[in-house]
């Protein structure tokens, strides 16, 4: 169980899952419908086995190219420690389990459930064809506000959509700030990416570009749901300007000459951006 945790890691749900929460807890601020605590948990599988299915089928699709770098060659799958057929067959269960999950929340979630891991499986392959990679892999993971307020509503709505964008422009530039690790090795087996495409400099200013519109986002956001609630959301707020300070800080400890802090930039900075941001808008929701 550790190797698959290590496989999927595990760790990493901590950028999607808060804004699934907030997706949730959302639909029932914006519509005063009892709280579920069974859709809750089974948000909660969604989000689980729809990232164990993305995460190990990406490991899975670039097991040759994860052998042939020295970043990622002692991942699972390039080190033995998986086998190639074990890691499908995990990927196959937890698609099977995502499915089922969305049958059992309401009829809306079922039907786009094959729409939904079409993107994130389908993520794994673009990267062979695209520089657009980047963004599918936001697209995957702004699907989690939108689909729990899905499962608790059965219809769309504006917020949850302005949330999903947010999480779209979010995870892009920070996935293209994470890619620049990788830049000569991509260039050497011809695979499409933003630092790729654009170099070291460009690639740093679309992600700064894409991340002034998520800060954008975040403030209009917070300013519409003042206006909806008919009063001033200071948690809201807060988390508003911690989230974009966050966003902020990430560019200024990386650049074109010293890429050094891209883990701390990535995986450190962004988790709290993620669980402060979520967490004061959910509990502003609730208070």
């Amino acid at each position: 169980m550790k190797n698959y945790f290590s496989l999927v890691k595990i760790s990493h749900t901590v950028f999607a899952l808060p804004f699934a929460l907030l997706g949730f807890f959302l639909a029932i601020a914006n519509t005063n419908i009892t709280p579920d605590l069974k859709i809750l948990a089974l948000i909660l599988l969604c989000m689980v086995f729809a990232r164990n299915a993305a995460m190990g089928f990406n490991r899975y699709i670039d097991r040759d190219i994860d052998k042939k770098n020295p970043r990622t060659v002692n991942r699972e799958i390039p080190a033995g420690i998986i086998k190639p057929h074990q890691a499908l067959i995990f990927v196959i269960i937890n698609a099977l389990l995502f499915t089922l999950c969305t049958f059992l929340i309401n009829k809306t979630c079922f039907y786009l459930s094959p729409v939904a891991l079409l993107i994130i499986l389908g993520y794994s392959f673009t990267k062979r064809f695209s520089a657009v990679c980047h963004f599918i892999l936001g697209l995957g993971l702004s699907l989690a506000p939108v689909g729990s307020y899905l499962a608790v509503t059965g219809s769309f709505d504006l917020l949850p959509i302005l949330y999903g964008l947010i999480v779209l422009l979010w995870v892009s530039g920070f996935d293209i700030i994470y890619a620049l690790q990788d830049e000569d090795f991509d260039k050497s087996l011809s695979l499409k990416s933003i630092p790729v495409s654009l170099g070291r400099e460009g690639a740093l200013r679309l992600s700064s570009i894409l991340h002034i519109m998520a800060a954008a986002l975040v403030a209009y956001t917070a300013f519409l749901l003042s206006q909806e609630f008919e009063q001033l959301n200071y948690l809201h707020l807060l988390g508003a300007l911690l989230f974009i300070c966050l966003l902020f800080y990430q560019h200024s400890i990386i650049s074109t000459k010293d890429l050094s802090r891209i883990n701390h930039s990535f995986f450190t900075t962004n988790g709290i951006a993620s669980i402060l941001f979520s967490g004061l808008v959910i509990l502003d929701f609730m208070y």
